[in-house]
């Protein structure tokens, strides 16, 4: 309608003239209700002076002064703005509602006789047994069990299933999963049959946590998300006040000055094109939208932003902190030798072990079990009289049969004044130390290895951040010589080992207290605190503990170290963004706003600062779809 009205203006002028008035007045109302709608409800919640206030004013102002195509155009623009704003953030939303389209209809469960029944997965009960066939998603968590032979009797060799994990990492490459280890819903089974112990129920799975999260995310709101929204309550009432007095001031001075000549509608005219480009729409729909964006594709790619304020977070930080085992290394951890101890030795410190979850623990446990026999392991355990009691970071205190035992780190030796080798602290190895009645009797190493992207992690944020402010660290429990030793592998300017998880809190607030902005790494149960105190907190979400990820303000899927610098580009990526639209909206605003107060700019000037400028600010912003590593 408006190319149409200006085409007939032109051409036809004698017989159009007399009815444009209305013309444009329907063609304000059908492009312009929804803007007028929103004004009128804004201003019964209390919110009166809106940008959807200062739209409809100054278009009817416009109609009323006999400018009716830029009335028509200021709303135009303005619809066009919030529907590329629409498309932008459905795209966003797609990236995070797909989390629910992988999620099956159906669960296939084991019953006692080895049949089978077909329920919905809501309906499945931790420890209930379930089956997935190649080519079908996983309905809940659980972990790998071995299938029944085809008598139904004996377990089969254990098995090593492929698994997509696209849908939840991102990742195209496909994962082997060994038995006794943890899958998550929304999984593909690649090659073969899987039976599953589920661990948690479908309320409670890892991706039903993943799009809480990230749902929940897009309403915690960044610094500039927070300064705009504040800016414009007060920002709006003003330029009102300001365009009023830009006709009632000439109007007092032309009764003060005989010789001053006051024309109404030529004041009136410029406190409309004032008020039009005064409008803060390209700054409140494109700095929200920047965020938004940013969140929806840091998901696609595995990596979850609870709120648009950690995607601010993480890029200012000039430390990065990562924990060693589990974020680093793989946590895979393998008894390589047994020193000192004697079999049943061995399967008295895996007895002891049972009672910790430790990667370290679980790998002793197994080595004892193997050592013993599984059936054995479980009746030695029986028939023994064992207490234990975990002391964080330092080890396991036991009573076994009346023999007091001492399983850990060489702190816990020290703390209970036990000698042992002085080659155990300078070994740049793993080792768990023992002993037992106050005697040194032995040690057990173990090997770990790195994951194959710890490198890359440490020598990309070298490469990606400038200036040498920037440091990366390792922090461990682990004795200094292996932290040290990984250190220099991978390239670390700074590893501290034999840490406490208070000496790790301490360390991450002595750098805070620097001035440094710091972003750690952790997965464990242990790593819960650092991670809260942390300005910001990076959690892997695979392998890592429910506690880590809870209380960690960015998630990574993949277990993958170096996701944290594609994390920081995307973070640094929106607050790119968002510093442009901020620029081109103020800097246009401000340019336009002086032409317009000496009656230079006219209403077209004004349309362009105001809904050209929130266009251009909105396709700027939807930029941060992209995802780039």
């Amino acid at each position: 309608m408006l190319a149409a009205g200006l085409l007939l203006n032109k051409v036809y002028p004698t017989w159009f003239q007399p009815i444009q008035f209305w013309y444009y007045a329907v063609a304000v109302v059908i492009v312009g209700w929804p803007v007028l709608k929103e004004a009128v409800e804004s201003a019964r919640e209390g919110d009166v002076f809106s940008e959807f206030t200062l739209m409809s004013v100054a278009a009817l102002g416009a109609l009323f002064i006999g400018e009716y195509p830029e009335a028509v155009a200021v709303l135009l623009l303005y619809c066009v703005g919030e529907a590329f704003q629409d498309r932008a953030v459905d795209k966003a939303r797609h990236n995070i509602e797909s989390l629910l389209a992988i999620m099956p209809t159906m669960a296939r469960v084991v019953n006692a006789d080895g049949t089978y029944r077909e329920v919905k997965p809501e309906s499945v009960k931790k420890g209930d047994f379930i089956e997935v066939r190649p080519g079908e998603r996983v309905p809940v968590d659980g972990v790998i069990e071995p299938s029944p032979s085809a008598n139904g009797h004996s377990p089969r060799a254990a098995q090593h299933p492929t698994f997509n994990t696209a849908a939840l990492t991102g990742e195209s490459m496909p994962r082997t999963i060994e038995e006794g280890q943890e899958v998550m819903a929304g999984m593909i089974a690649y090659d073969q049959v899987v039976r599953l112990r589920v661990v948690r129920e479908e309320h409670e799975s890892a991706v039903m946590r993943i799009l809480h999260m990230v749902q929940d995310a897009t309403e915690r709101k960044s610094p500039s998300e927070l300064f705009i929204r504040r800016f414009a309550r007060i920002y709006t009432p003003i330029v009102i006040l300001l365009a009023v007095l830009t006709v009632v001031l000439p109007w007092l001075w032309s009764l003060l000055s005989p010789s001053a000549v006051y024309v109404f509608s030529e004041w009136l005219h410029r406190a409309l094109v004032f008020l039009v480009i005064s409008c803060p729409c390209a700054l409140v729909i494109s700095i929200p939208l920047s965020y938004f964006a940013g969140i929806g594709a840091a998901s696609r790619v595995g990596i979850l932003f609870k709120g648009g304020n950690y995607l601010d977070a993480i890029a200012g930080v000039d430390t990065l902190v990562f924990d060693k085992t589990g974020t680093l290394t793989t946590g895979d951890f393998q008894v390589k030798d047994v020193v000192g101890l004697s079999d049943a030795d061995l399967q008295t410190v895996a007895l002891i072990e049972q009672s910790s979850n430790h990667p370290i623990a679980k790998a002793i446990v197994a080595k004892g079990r193997k050592a013993l026999g599984e059936s054995a392991a479980a009746g030695v355990s029986e028939n023994r009289d064992v207490a234990v009691r975990d002391r964080a970071g330092y080890g396991l205190e036991a009573t076994v049969d009346g023999d007091e035992w001492l399983v850990g780190s060489t702190r816990l030796l020290d703390d209970h004044h036990v000698e042992y080798p002085e080659r155990v602290e300078k070994e740049a190895r793993t080792f768990v130390v023992c002993a037992k009645n106050g005697g040194f009797i032995g040690i057990i190493v173990l090997s770990d290895t790195l994951k194959d992207d710890a490198r890359e992690a440490i020598s990309g944020a070298k490469t990606q951040t400038s200036g040498s402010r920037f440091r990366t660290v390792i922090l461990s429990g682990d004795k200094q010589a292996l932290v040290s030793a990984v250190a220099q592998e991978i390239g670390a300017d700074e590893a501290y080992g034999d840490l406490l998880p208070e000496n790790k809190l301490a360390h991450i607030e002595r750098r805070q207290a620097e001035g440094r902005r710091v972003a750690f790494v952790g997965d464990g149960i242990n790593d819960a605190p650092v991670l809260a105190v942390s300005n910001v907190g990076v959690a892997m979400g695979a392998l890592g503990s429910d506690m880590a990820v809870e209380t960690a303000d960015v998630v990574i899927q993949t277990d993958q170290p170096s996701k944290v610098l594609t994390a920081i580009n995307i973070g640094r990526r929106t607050r790119r963004l968002v510093k442009q639209n901020i620029v081109l909206a103020l800097g246009v605003k401000a340019a336009v706003m002086i032409l317009g107060l000496f009656g230079v700019a006219t209403l077209w000037e004004a349309v362009f600062a105001d809904s050209g400028v929130a266009l251009l600010a909105v396709l700027n912003a939807m930029r941060g779809t992209a995802v780039r590593s």
